[in-house]
């Protein structure tokens, strides 16, 4: 199982990088990104903090740490210049939060998030066949959710990705130990928005290939 979306103190999670990845680890978890919640007000101080931990603590556990950024209720025309920055900073994985139906995200993010340097367009909601057909085109995957709010439109997400063959992950968006899972559930939740179980394991390579 490869996670590539959750967060720690440095922005709303309850765990420290070092306990987030050894609750990980043990649930069976090889690789996490740990992508906290960032805007202009603290990407540079997160983004370093978590680079720095994930060195220290790939020298020595058999999980792999990937420092990353969730660009989240980010004004979208300044999207993709926080997304250069995040970049430059050492983040390894670009997440964008996108326009879930559980909170009010700006119109126009998933556009914008599309549009900018990023690695993942995390729980897009009800996204549009143009921007599916987008995701394509730029090589942004797109997250299917296993957070609660956040995966009520996986359904619609799945089938518009298989139908233009847009490249999918599945990320929990874990804020606390118990949001983590192993690879069981994961298969269950893919399961739950109309995708096999081959899909899961290519979803699974896709993650392995941001690695």
């Amino acid at each position: 199982m490869i996670d590539l979306h959750t967060h720690s103190i440095f922005s709303d999670g309850a765990l420290i990088p070092s306990e987030l990845a050894r609750r990980a680890q043990v649930l069976g978890i090889q690789a996490i990104g740990i992508t906290d919640h960032v805007d202009a007000s603290n990407l540079d101080f997160v983004i370093p903090r978590l680079v720095s931990v994930a060195d220290a603590l790939n020298q020595v556990n058999e999980i792999t740490v990937v420092p990353g950024a969730e660009l989240t209720h980010v004004p979208p025309a300044h999207i993709s210049a926080l997304a250069k920055k995040a970049r430059a900073l050492g983040a390894r994985i670009i997440i964008v939060h996108g326009e879930t139906i559980a909170e009010p995200v700006a119109p126009g993010t998933n556009r914008a998030a599309l549009d900018a340097d990023i690695d993942i367009l995390a729980h897009p909601g009800l996204i549009s066949e143009q921007e599916a057909r987008l995701a394509v085109q730029k090589g942004v995957f797109l997250e299917v959710s296993a957070r609660k709010g956040h995966c009520l439109t996986n359904g619609h997400v799945a089938m518009l990705a298989k139908r233009h063959g847009a490249k999918m992950v599945l990320n929990t968006d874990a804020h606390a130990p118990s949001d983590l899972i192993g690879a069981e559930m994961a298969r269950r939740v893919a399961l739950g928005a109309g995708l096999s179980l081959g899909d899961f394991e290519t979803m699974q390579e896709n993650a392995r290939s941001l690695l």
